[in-house]
């Protein structure tokens, strides 16, 4: 009877190990990161496991995907989505709402956007998704004016007001922290203000306002939307041990969509 109970709990452990499912989800570092850390933690006694992937820039997650070297990705906003799907062709659907992370203005020469001084240099991304939100976070805060009809994707050709003459430096979202020592002030995604060690919250001199279109989803290869996996990665992600991390870890700069 020992030896059968023996096989039993053999065949049993056997049987749980084939139903759990892996799959890999491309991230950006910071946030997105270590919310998915948290996911993973939360989707393994549903029977899923979570391979992070971390990417240092906004590009090469949804070529992966579309690739098929990663069954999901977790890093960006539906309007960068859209922008990236009428580019380069992407055959790739979100599925689901996770955060929103407001952009911010960082300097270490200012305190505040009233004293940059006439011809100071601003950093921004040079993504057109990223870097239309920021000159649209630019013009609500003053120092710019846009062209109508412009929608979420100006660029910087869309100034027509810009009374300091500030110059504008467009750089891979990832450099900007980096590049603060050489520019007046950058407008950087909360993301890699993180993982540069600084606290959105403090360190900003301004933030994008809260009710902006930019929530980040999680995305998928078109045809995987009713994936087995895809149902357990949603409610992972939308648990409340998920939802208190990030109240808990980022003090109301993170903000849940659920």
């Amino acid at each position: 009877m020992k030896k059968l109970m023996t096989l039993v709990s053999v065949l049993a452990l056997t049987a749980g190990a084939a139903a759990a499912e892996e799959i890999r989800v491309g991230v950006s570092p910071g946030e997105h990161a270590e919310i998915m850390e948290e996911v993973a933690k939360v989707a393994k006694p549903m029977g899923l496991d979570i391979d992070i992937i971390e990417f240092s820039d906004y590009v090469v997650p949804n070529q992966a995907l579309a690739d098929g070297d990663i069954q999901a990705n977790s890093f960006q906003h539906k309007p960068y989505l859209d922008n990236q799907i009428k580019d380069r062709g992407f055959d790739l659907v979100p599925v689901a709402t996770t955060i929103t992370t407001p952009m911010g203005l960082y300097s270490d020469k200012v305190k505040s956007p009233d004293e940059l001084k006439k011809g100071d240099s601003i950093g921004i991304p040079n993504d057109p998704t990223n870097g239309g939100r920021a000159l649209l976070v630019l013009q609500d805060l003053g120092l710019i004016k846009l062209a109508d009809g412009t929608g979420l994707v100006p660029t910087v050709l869309d100034i027509t007001e810009n009374p300091k003459k500030l110059k504008f430096q467009e750089l891979d979202a990832a450099q900007l922290p980096r590049s603060l020592a050489d520019l007046s002030a950058a407008m950087i995604n909360t993301n890699y203000a993180i993982a540069a060690g600084m606290n959105p919250k403090t360190d900003s001199i301004a933030m994008e306002k809260p009710d902006s279109p930019y929530v980040n989803i999680i995305v998928v290869r078109k045809g995987d939307e009713n994936a087995d996996w895809v149902k357990p990665l949603i409610e992972a992600y939308h648990s409340d041990d998920v939802k208190k991390f990030i109240e808990e870890k980022y003090h109301g700069t993170v903000l849940t969509s659920w």
